[in-house]
């Protein structure tokens, strides 16, 4: 396990203890939590982008969210990051565009990811509207102004430096850009010099986040993407696409490199890096383990080479909580929760209870 990731979860451990004193501390010093990324973390943002065409909100998304409604949540229930609140005793931060300029939620926690989005602002140009990672930072550079008058400049400054930042990005710079063959950037670029774009790109923009004052920041590695369904069906047996996920893995160790370099060069940074490709491979290679049943295809069955989404005319699978994939690039709920569960067990010694699956 990575030391910076124990430093930088060193606030979180209070939330995994079952004594009221420390349920009363947390209490005292609300965790504030700030999450930047994309479909697998948006919860929302783009209901409220009027063209875009990445967007969830319609049945059966939302199917086994509470209330059964479709939220903007690109999965049948709850993301990871709402998994991760729910273990943290605190609400999941509402979208960013949802609220208006003196909502009190700017002082606890924002969720600014948007599905389609990526660490380049030309990835997903084909959904019209998206918040690309810039997008997101200039929005919460936008909240940090709001911060400012709301409590002055010293305590927003202060709620940022000991905030706790998720960042999951850089999917869609593969699935929604370089891996796409009608789009300029895999054609003008190799895969080393588009991974050096990224990572010189992402540099950039951490450094810009750290300048707004975050510091607790725990970056998400990319999974194997070239074992998603909307992969797997460019394999003429199913199978997972060695390329990509050599490529994958290319981009975490380049990210893990820039962590580290980050934390060297910026003062009082504790910068994480979760590697998630193992976890969720060990998912994928053996669900039973994990009480599902198919891995290679989706509960949805919309696996094609174009598009992907369970749009509402879709035939489901009759038990949701067999398939690791909703869609074609979505965990499902019940995978989320096993990953969710995986991603604390990795930062803490004795990990809290599993959170509750969904009734359905």
């Amino acid at each position: 396990m990575d030391i910076m990731a124990r430093l930088c979860f060193t606030l979180l451990v209070l939330s995994s203890s079952s004594s009221s004193s420390s349920r009363s501390m947390v209490a005292m010093a609300e965790i504030v939590t700030h999450v930047f990324g994309d479909s697998l973390t948006d919860v929302g943002n783009n209901n409220y982008l009027q063209y875009s065409l990445a967007k969830s909100n319609y049945a059966w998304y939302g199917v086994d969210y509470a209330g059964g409604q479709p939220t903007g949540r690109f999965s049948n229930g709850r993301t990871i990051g709402d998994i991760i609140s729910e273990k943290l005793g605190i609400q999941s931060p509402p979208p960013y565009l949802s609220l208006s300029p003196n909502d009190d939620a700017f002082l606890k926690g924002i969720n600014f990811a948007s599905g389609g989005a990526g660490i380049l602002n030309d990835t997903g140009l084909y959904f019209i509207q998206r918040l690309s990672f810039d997008d997101q930072i200039n929005n919460f550079n936008k909240t940090k102004q709001i911060m400012k008058a709301k409590v002055g400049q010293e305590a927003a400054n202060k709620l940022c430096n000991e905030a706790l930042y998720f960042i999951g990005i850089g999917s869609n710079d593969y699935v929604n850009n370089y891996l796409q063959p009608f789009l300029a950037d895999g054609q003008q670029y190799t895969h080393d010099e588009f991974v050096e774009l990224l990572i010189s790109t992402l540099d950039q923009q951490l450094t810009g986040l750290y300048e707004l004052g975050a510091r607790k920041i725990v970056f998400h590695g990319l999974g194997p993407l070239g074992c998603i369904p909307s992969q797997r069906v460019k394999s003429k047996k199913g199978e997972c696409l060695k390329r990509v996920n050599e490529w994958v893995t290319e981009f975490n160790t380049r990210v893990q490199n820039l962590i580290h370099t980050l934390n060297r060069r910026l003062p009082n940074a504790k910068l994480a890096f979760a590697d998630t490709y193992p976890v969720v491979l060990d998912l994928i290679n053996n669900p039973t383990t994990y009480g599902f049943k198919v891995s290679n295809t989706s509960c949805c069955n919309v696996d094609t080479s174009i598009g992907g989404l369970c749009l509402p005319n879709s035939k489901l699978c009759s038990n949701r909580r067999d398939y690791v994939f909703w869609d074609a690039f979505h965990p499902s709920d019940a995978a989320n929760v096993v990953l969710a569960d995986k991603f604390f067990s990795s930062f803490f010694s004795s990990a809290p209870a599993a959170a509750p699956a969904p009734a359905h």
